[in-house]
């Protein structure tokens, strides 16, 4: 039976009608005892198995994984980690029934799906959650083809393993001709409670940082920048809140040591689906002595431009095209972006084949360009010329200062206990490779370098500029939009008008790089291209202490999550609602 859905019936708890009697033994998982990240229940294997639409069943389960020798908690849909591939073709109506066999309520988001708000599945939003026990059915139709993927919207359920890949197949038939198709989805695994991790961030932000800058390191700084760093309270080092000692980094659910491979014949033309689906690293991804060709971002088409690496930020999806040569494996490094670890899969001519695996490079540090200290140089990429500044005392302690006077913020900024950072001069930074790939002597993607590979529908002038900025209190591990955490503004969205054209400026005033993801709609990076060809995307990495524009059109009506997917960034405050008015009120 068909229901006609209001935000406040779906608020208030309409679930689906299958039980969970009316499926197969297999199907209906463990309950997680005791809260939802126990470590009972069975093994969940890594990898994942391949479910095909129009109608699909997932089950949403609890038990324990190991990766290389370590045990910890986990969440699998349909028994594994990553769920299952979940294909399904442009133009059908879908029915996804997801059963929740865990002792407390899940949830599954379609990342960067265009679907009506009720099914977008992120609880308190738009959708009740999905109560233990229950099925609840996602029905729409699919308006869209490419790369894209699921998690849970509830709790910290991401962390354990609730994600998986989707591909959708365009209506007509696949266009990019390809001798094979693989899906890499790489992403962070831990042996910790995510709770815990939570807990600990928040009473020591620095608690899973295994890098920081001592008396004894061997980072390459002057004792004048030393000074200035501490002078700040700020550390140089602050990549990334949890690292390489505390995640194991894994390509399709197996660790680096687990034997990740794609088997290929030379002269092959090999599309590769990169998806991130960690819960807070940015990946670096090359593939030594073999050149990439970017063909799509977030499902959406671009035109084709090759590099040597690229980096890769939460959530975001990338499609390359590569070619192996005579060689008999090449390896796929994926490099966390503070390079305490890395995922790696291998291309093999033949089973068991491996290449050589480089070495992890050098962390990278921030510079006084990633505080906004840009000095007027005009540098895009985010660095800057030490030499330029004066680095006695009197200066390091006025910079000190600087860095959090809150009278660079414009009056619609809280300002309060959840700010201790204000960038003094955030420019655009679209050209910016990202943290530690500025200097690489080989080509590396840059927002600046994406154009749409068909012209946009949508290519009006923005009527209205919305400036958001991004902020935080790194010691107390808050974060929030305008100085505002998600909690206290939750009835208070951020309002579009039916069909209006937006210009939304996003300003960066903390020292770390947020993955900005909207649901419910794609926006067009404003990245120097013409309005016809800015790239479209769902997600986009704001750098430290930068700023980045991106234009919407609002017709997709409904309310709708708007949030950093740093998972733990997230869950500290940095989200909103979007609500997007419905034509019937476009007077």
């Amino acid at each position: 039976m068909r229901r006609d859905f209001s935000r406040r019936s779906i608020l208030t708890g309409i679930g689906g009608g299958l039980g969970l009697a009316a499926m197969p033994a297999w199907a209906q998982g463990h309950s997680m005892h005791g809260g939802s990240h126990g470590r009972g229940g069975p093994r969940i294997p890594a990898g994942f198995d391949e479910v095909r639409g129009p109608e699909v069943n997932l089950s949403i389960g609890s038990g324990h994984r190991i990766v290389q020798g370590r045990r910890g908690p986990g969440i699998a849909v349909n028994g594994s980690v990553p769920g299952p591939l979940i294909r399904l073709t442009e133009g059908d109506t879908v029915r996804l029934n997801v059963t929740n066999t865990l002792d407390v309520d899940s949830s599954v988001h379609w990342h960067g799906l265009l679907v009506p708000f009720q099914y977008d599945g992120v609880p308190g939003i738009s959708f009740p959650g999905i109560r233990p026990g229950e099925t609840f059915t996602y029905e729409f139709p699919v308006r869209q083809s490419g790369t894209y993927w699921y998690h849970s919207h509830s709790g910290l359920q991401e962390q354990s393993g609730h994600y998986g890949p989707m591909i959708i197949e365009p209506k007509g038939g696949e266009t990019i001709a390809v001798d094979r198709d693989y899906i890499l989805l790489v992403s962070d695994f831990t042996t910790l409670d995510p709770h815990f991790i939570m807990k600990r961030l928040r009473t020591g932000e620095g608690f899973f940082n295994r890098q920081q800058n001592t008396w004894t390191d061997d980072y390459p700084m002057s004792g004048e920048e030393r000074r200035m760093w501490a002078q700040m309270r700020m550390m140089p080092t602050d990549i990334a809140d949890i690292g390489g000692k505390t995640y194991t980094f894994l390509a399709n659910g197996r660790g680096p040591k687990e034997g990740m491979e794609y088997l290929f014949k030379a002269g092959e033309r090999i599309r590769l689906r990169i998806i991130n689906g960690a819960a807070m690293t940015f990946f670096n991804i090359r593939i030594p002595g073999l050149p990439m060709t970017v063909i799509a971002t977030d499902g959406q088409r671009v035109r084709p431009v090759e590099v040597d690496e690229l980096q890769i930020g939460t959530a975001e999806t990338y499609d390359v095209i590569i070619e192996p040569g005579s060689a008999p494996a090449y390896s796929i490094v994926a490099e966390s972006m503070d390079r305490s670890g890395m995922a790696l899969a291998t291309l093999a001519s033949a089973p068991g084949l491996r290449a050589e695996v480089p070495a992890l490079r050098d962390p990278p540090l921030l510079t006084m360009g990633d505080m906004g200290m840009n000095h007027g140089n005009g540098m895009d990429h985010g660095s800057m010329d030490h030499g330029s500044m004066d680095h006695g005392s009197g200066s390091m302690s006025m910079q000190g200062m600087k860095m959090r006077d809150t009278t660079l913020l414009p009056p619609d900024v809280k300002v309060g206990p959840g700010i201790d950072m204000v960038s003094m001069a955030p420019v655009d930074k679209m050209g910016d490779p990202g943290l530690g790939l500025r200097d690489v002597p080989h080509r590396v993607l840059n927002y600046r370098m994406l154009a749409a590979a068909e012209p946009n529908p949508e290519a009006r002038e923005p009527t209205r500029l919305l400036e958001l900025h991004l902020t935080g209190n790194m010691e107390r591990y808050m974060w929030s939009f305008d100085g505002r955490m998600y909690s206290a503004v939750s009835d208070v969205p951020i309002r579009f008008a039916w069909n209006e054209r937006v210009r939304v400026k996003l300003v960066n005033n903390t020292m770390m790089a947020h993955p900005i993801h909207l649901h419910g709609l794609f926006f067009e990076m404003v990245n120097g291209q013409s309005a016809a060809l800015q790239p479209r995307k769902n997600t986009m990495i704001v750098q430290p202490g930068a700023s980045a524009q991106f234009d919407l059109t609002a017709n997709e009506p409904g309310d709708w999550a708007f949030h950093c997917h740093l998972l733990y960034h997230m869950h500290g405050g940095m989200m909103q609602t979007v609500t997007v008015a419905g034509p019937e009120r476009a007077a």
